[in-house]
């Protein structure tokens, strides 16, 4: 006859298996937060990435998912600020997520970040550049290059290949991404032998009679190259210098690439260079698949392919790890070399960088981008 211990031994240790196996229960769900601008400003340039999240969810759900279980996906609006971005952070943690792809603008993953850390949930930015951002903490992660790279990359170009001797720099000063890049490749200009002849400072939501003053400094200082180290709100600044007939060249980084871009004059620049991740012209089989299967169902760009990649490197890292456990999936992601992305080699650094990733540097000619040259550090 069992004694009372034993039978209170017995129900304990009923009690622990049925609830460690509701909890392995629980975790077989798999799921995954994707945190981008569903509203607001930054909403028409994130919008690619959210496609880019959901076009590789639904394929590697047809595929059987992982461990033979679908993924769940849970888009949350950061709402296109910093301050939404930490309540869409702290949403995905009530959601019990297993990873985050996101966020696309530095200054949102800046404030994503911090509470991901501390939640111990695994984040991977598609395009946030800003080098802080994967310091923050061991479960922050990106597969884009950083600004490090690019400012020394597009620094190289301007002396280089454009043979740029002076500089006039553009920053906007409410963006974190803006004021970075330019002080980046302000110091590498001027390590390449290069002279900064002023650095003026505007915000994106002027007017255009406002950028009109800004305009004319910089036609006053006549510099060989105007870097405009802002996002879509640059290209309205270049098509009015041109109205005004600046003859220099003209230079910016990855935040030319979103579609409005285009939409807010990038058709009317005559001639320019801007910082890409990725185009689909490159001759690559990967990157062409890519092109082919996507723009079946969406507008393909550097954007989408780069947030494809981020998730397409989470099933990898979940399936090494072989669990949900998010410390393992962190793990796994940090072990990460050699996975071949789209957008090209990933192999992680010891702060959660892609390694070196090539530069790609997309030349405008009459309103059309079209690929220059690829460049390495």
């Amino acid at each position: 006859m069992m004694g009372k211990s034993s039978a209170f031994l017995s129900f304990v240790s009923a009690v622990f298996l049925c609830f460690a196996g509701l909890a392995m229960a629980g975790d077989q769900e798999i799921r995954i937060a994707s945190v981008f601008a569903l509203s607001g400003t930054a909403s028409a340039s994130n919008l690619h990435q959210v496609q880019g999240v959901r076009y590789a969810v639904e394929e590697l759900n047809r595929k059987g998912g992982l461990f033979g279980k679908k993924i769940k996906l849970i888009e949350i609006d950061n709402g296109s600020s910093a301050i939404l971005s930490k309540l869409a952070a702290e949403k995905a943690v009530e959601k019990r997520v297993h990873a985050v792809i996101g966020a696309s603008w530095s200054d949102h993953s800046l404030s994503m970040a911090p509470v991901l850390q501390r939640a111990g949930i695994p984040m991977i930015s598609p395009n946030s550049t800003n080098p802080a951002i994967t310091r923050i903490g061991d479960y922050i992660f990106r597969v884009c290059f950083t600004d490090i790279l690019q400012g020394n990359i597009l620094a190289k170009f301007a002396t280089e290949n454009l043979a740029a001797e002076t500089a006039v720099i553009v920053q906007d000063v409410c963006s974190i991404y803006s004021l970075e890049l330019a002080s980046i490749f302000a110091d590498a200009f001027t390590v390449r032998g290069g002279r900064v002849l002023n650095v003026l400072d505007y915000k994106k939501d002027q007017k255009d009679a406002e950028f009109n003053e800004i305009l004319k400094r910089m036609g006053e200082e006549t510099p060989d190259l105007i870097f405009i180290s802002g996002h879509n709100e640059s290209a309205r600044m270049i098509k009015q210098a041109q109205n005004l007939g600046l003859q220099s060249y003209f230079l910016g980084g990855d935040g030319w690439g979103a579609w409005n871009f285009w939409a807010l004059g990038g058709h009317a620049i005559k001639s320019g260079y801007f910082a890409a991740h990725w185009s689909s012209e490159i001759e690559c089989g990967k990157a062409q698949e890519f092109t082919d299967r996507f723009q079946r169902f969406y507008y393909v760009n550097e954007n989408a392919a780069l947030a494809y990649d981020a998730t397409m490197l989470l099933a990898d890292a979940i399936e090494r790890a072989g669990s949900l456990d998010r410390k393992k999936i962190r793990d796994a992601l940090a072990a990460t070399s050699g996975f071949e992305g789209v957008t090209g080699m990933i192999s992680m650094d010891e702060n959660g960088d892609p390694g070196k990733k090539n530069v790609v540097i997309m030349e405008i000619r009459q309103g059309k981008a079209r690929l220059h040259s690829v460049m390495a550090e």
